[in-house]
């Protein structure tokens, strides 16, 4: 009798897609993403309670796993603190206490006046030339005492939106975003006592919260007086804070956002200025 062969089943290898991030790190970096990764049960238990992986920006950071995402995420910490693990440490546990505490992960589902929080004051739109959102701000033609009356409701529709963006973020193929500033019909001694510590405060929990997420700042509509107050505050910012700025006048917006952004990707209100 012939021997019964068995079928055999050829499983074809599960192919990972590389990340280019993850690929580009210097060795010290890798090393560096190694110890603190090697560190996120301590860093969970510390912030959280528990050592259970907590899914951040999409990502769970699960010391086992191989998701290259999770080393995309770390550097940003890492390089927010010049590379010095025990700063960077505390900034993650720091950053995961304040999203506890803010209550961060449900923001996607609040709601806000849209009779105060509209697209006249920011909203995202389309990819810039690399495929990363592009988030624009507006800070002329606003209401100031509705929109920044109450300073805690604005702030916390900002960081809405600012988890907004970073949903369009895969940490794959884009590890960052765009932002738009722009400043036409803006007046010099227009902003009040509340828009100032909104902004104050905001600035902060950005730095604080979301490491190395800007790409570029582009500076749109900037007035005569707004230019020179940048350059002014040149000398006091680090070479690559400066190298992300872009600081245009009203007939320079064609090309600064053509520079960054392809036509097609901009929203409605360019239109009539290019």
């Amino acid at each position: 009798m012939a021997a019964i062969e068995t079928p055999v089943t050829i499983t074809e290898p599960i192919v990972t897609e590389k990340n280019k991030f993850a690929e580009e790190f210097s060795v010290t970096e890798a090393v560096a993403v190694k110890q603190l990764k090697d560190a996120l049960p301590e860093i969970l238990k510390e912030a959280l309670g528990t050592e259970d992986a907590y899914i951040l920006w999409g990502v769970p950071l699960d010391k086992s796993s191989d998701d290259a995402r999770i080393d995309v995420i770390l550097i940003k910490f890492l390089r927010a603190r010049n590379m010095e693990i025990p700063a960077a440490k505390e900034m993650l546990i720091n950053t995961l206490k304040w999203r506890k505490e803010y209550k961060t992960d449900g923001i996607l589902d609040e709601e806000f006046d849209t009779n105060v929080f509209s697209d006249n004051v920011g909203f995202i739109h389309g990819k810039d030339k690399e495929g990363r959102p592009v988030t624009y701000n507006f800070y002329g033609g606003i209401d100031q005492d509705i929109v920044f009356g109450d300073i805690d409701k604005f702030i916390r529709w900002r960081v809405q939106l600012m988890e907004r963006g970073v949903q369009a973020i895969d940490f794959v193929h884009t590890d960052a975003m765009i932002q738009v500033h722009d400043y036409k019909g803006a007046s010099v001694f227009g902003r009040t006592q509340n828009t100032k510590e909104a902004t104050n405060r905001l600035i902060k929990l950005m730095q604080d919260n979301y490491p190395e997420f800007l790409a570029s700042k582009l500076f749109v509509n900037v007035p005569r007086w707004g230019s020179m107050i940048f350059k002014l505050l040149t000398p006091l910012l680090s070479p690559a804070t400066l190298s992300k700025f872009n600081v245009s006048s009203s007939s320079e917006v064609k090309q600064t956002l053509l520079t960054f952004i392809d036509q097609d990707q901009l929203p409605p209100i360019y239109a009539k200025d290019l």
